[in-house]
């Protein structure tokens, strides 16, 4: 289990492809405090430590992750949102986020306002997730409140900090990005569908 609060950025230092499987590594302030075996969310997803080699470590996604996420599209050197999972007894200062992407999503928009952002971004309904006014919405890993909710699409507001801080700084239009909806929300409609 997350919080949705981004610890720090890392960034991709290899890509290699095993069979169907990508072993990513990365470099993260993080690091010296990880061990193998823990869990860590990279862009919301949840992946094991697999191997540590001083200031680097490296994960392994399945071919399933990288077909429902966007870590299939990584690149050297692009900036990645991590966080280790939760330590029961703090503080829960975002949402219960379980690291478990439901789909992606692209950004239709970015609109700059007076010190802060406006991102909109556009999924596929036919999944049948849906985001609702205030309620919660995970994106890349963060931890957001929707402040506009439409059938395909949703708009997120992003302080500075937020924007400085995330991933947020370098999404464009087109940018695809992982969503995991609010897993209350996710029972309440599995319920309303029987």
């Amino acid at each position: 289990m997350f919080t949705g609060i981004i610890e720090t950025l890392g960034e991709v230092k290899d890509l290699k492809k095993e069979g169907e499987n990508l072993h990513i590594t990365i470099s993260s302030a993080i690091t010296s405090e990880l061990k193998i075996d823990q869990s860590v969310a990279h862009n919301g997803v949840c992946l094991t430590v697999v191997a540590i080699d001083n200031d680097l470590y490296t994960v392994t996604a399945i071919q399933e992750t990288l077909d429902k996420t966007s870590l299939g599209e990584l690149k050297v050197d692009d900036k990645v949102n991590l966080e280790r999972a939760m330590v029961l007894g703090a503080r829960l200062d975002g949402h219960i986020v379980q690291g478990h992407v439901d789909q992606t999503a692209f950004c239709q928009s970015v609109e700059e306002k007076d010190g802060s952002w406006v991102f909109t971004f556009k999924y596929d309904s036919s999944l049948n997730n849906v985001t609702i006014e205030k309620g919660s919405i995970t994106i890349d890993g963060t931890s957001l409140t929707v402040v506009d909710s439409k059938k395909d699409r949703f708009s997120v507001a992003i302080i500075p900090y937020t924007y400085e801080h995330t991933r947020f700084n370098t999404y464009k239009k087109g940018t695809v990005v992982n969503l995991e909806f609010d897993v209350i929300g996710k029972y309440v409609a599995r319920l309303l569908e029987k």
